[in-house]
């Protein structure tokens, strides 16, 4: 009985000791096959071979899942490919690793102007801003991709198809006899 508040005491400390080892993040550490697998993704993707980088930077996920660079990689293809939710979702998968990556942050903006979502990428930018304390250089290529986006005019489905004229009925289908 009289060591009981002794033992609590102790084993309160070493909970709360044991729980702060848990919670720290670990050093990524990037495995060394991951990275030369992006190095050859890279220099396919500056070749113009577009297939053969996303294969390599997939491989490189595959050897290791942890390696953000690859998704940002990928994101980039995606977006030269004109499939921007596809690198949305590769940027936010970045973003998932390194929440504070001013890379995936710029590039999902980028990929939000370029599914019209410009409020969205401003929160991105406005992130940036935040994170980074100088200038960055993210910070001015999405702001120049937001300000050359909403300069642009608005396409609407009325603007873009034709509006028709008499005697252009097209409904009439010949009769089969």
């Amino acid at each position: 009985m009289r060591f009981s508040p002794a033992a609590l005491a102790l084993s309160l400390v070493l909970a709360t000791v044991s729980s702060v080892s848990f919670g720290q993040s670990a050093d990524v550490e990037i495995k060394a096959r991951s990275v030369a697998y992006m190095e050859r993704g890279a220099a396919a993707q500056k070749d113009g071979n577009l297939v053969l980088a996303t294969d390599l930077y997939e491989t490189a996920l595959a050897v290791d899942p942890r390696n953000g660079s690859a998704f940002i990689a990928l994101a980039q293809i995606a977006r030269a490919q004109d499939l921007p939710g596809k690198a949305i979702r590769l940027y936010r998968e970045a973003l998932i690793l390194d929440p504070n990556n001013l890379d995936a942050l710029a590039g999902q903006g980028e990929a939000l102007v370029q599914r019209g979502a410009i409020e969205k990428a401003k929160v991105n930018l406005s992130r940036i801003e935040t994170l980074c304390r100088t200038r960055c250089p993210q910070t001015a290529q999405l702001s120049a991709f937001i300000t050359k986006a909403e300069k642009a005019p608005i396409m609407s489905a009325q603007a873009s198809t034709s509006k028709p004229k008499i005697g252009d009925d097209q409904s009439e289908e010949p009769k089969s006899e």
